[in-house]
């Protein structure tokens, strides 16, 4: 018996999230009395892997097939499930992002295992396997009870501490007999967006909605996300209407995140869009209108007109990195 946790990399590096990940999955091992083990597949040096030990992990298994440097759905759930087999895993994770939203789905039928995802906490029993998850766009919480013998937990990002519990992990790097045909994930070009913080990746996000009134008002906004060290991003409405690029469209119908600090500015707070960002630590919101929906989802709020907020939170924060 044992709790296996997959370990995505970026580049060969690991991020926050991963670290989220098997913290959480040593734990969870802990709560079951058995062993946490961390699944790493594709080009990641030893020393990377090394710093998964400090969080609680007692086995690292990393498979360096070079076929698999690219995700391809089909070939890692079989590789997952060939170790999960192998290993006795009683509990998969994985991280509540794109790919294990794509691989958790595949996982349960080969496993035939009962999925929890989203979960923000540790399980609330071990038997019966009882699991605490958001509902209803964050509104709401449920107690998920799984049943099946084998149970895949997706995490949410940024829901759960870093633990260091330092220990000599053990490495093992192996090869994976792969079937013929299983790959049909070819990545002919790769581009990246360089020069500013992906929203996926940004510990503080500063977003702008309607009530920015006009696309030539922006410039307080990127200037407050430069002095935090922040991603910018923005409501639907404003990149339907072009102010903004697509990319930094957040909610229900665009990007999904996670960040410690949120800042809602001229954002009234639709429902679809609060879904999106409710998995913040901490909502800051600024709105002209006391009774929008929005601060209902925020830990503080400022009345008040964005065109003249913004500039007095610019002064601020440039006062203070200059102490």
């Amino acid at each position: 018996m044992s709790v296996l946790t997959f370990v995505e990399n970026w580049d060969g590096k690991f991020k926050k999230l991963t670290f989220e990940l098997v913290s959480y999955a040593s734990k969870v091992a802990e709560m079951m009395n058995t062993t946490a083990i961390a699944l790493s597949i594709g080009n990641v040096q030893p020393e990377e892997l090394e710093k998964l030990g400090k969080y609680g992990v007692k086995k690292i298994i990393h498979i360096a097939n070079e076929e698999l440097l690219a995700l391809d759905n089909q070939a890692y759930t079989s590789v997952i499930t060939e170790l999960a087999v192998k290993e006795g895993a009683t509990v998969l994770l994985l991280a509540n992002n794109n790919t294990g939203k794509a691989l958790a789905p595949r996982l349960s039928v080969r496993l035939k295992a009962g999925v929890g995802s989203g979960v923000s906490q540790l399980p609330l029993s071990i038997d019966p396997f009882m699991v605490y998850k958001k509902v209803y766009s964050g509104r709401a919480f449920a107690h998920l009870t799984i049943k099946s013998p084998v149970r895949i937990l997706t995490l949410a990002q940024n829901s759960f501490e870093l633990i260091e519990t330092p220990n000599d992990a053990a490495i093992e790097t192996i090869t994976v007999q792969l079937e013929n045909g299983l790959i049909k994930t070819v990545v002919k070009d790769v581009q990246k967006q360089t020069g500013k913080i992906l929203l996926t990746d940004a510990e503080i996000v500063v977003s702008g909605g309607r009530g920015m009134k006009s696309p030539d008002n922006w410039g307080p906004l990127v200037e407050l996300a430069d002095l935090l060290g922040a991603a910018t991003a923005c409501s639907r409405p404003v990149s339907d209407e072009g102010w903004r690029p697509h990319e930094e469209h957040t909610g229900q119908t665009g990007k999904i995140i996670a960040p410690n600090l949120y800042f809602a500015i001229g954002i009234s707070g639709a429902t679809q869009h609060i879904a999106g960002v409710s998995a913040s630590k901490f909502i800051v919101a600024v709105n002209t209108d006391k009774d929008a929906p929005v601060f209902e989802a925020a830990q503080y709020g400022i009345v008040g007109d964005a065109a003249k907020i913004l500039p007095q939170l610019v002064e601020a924060v440039r006062e203070i990195k200059s102490k």
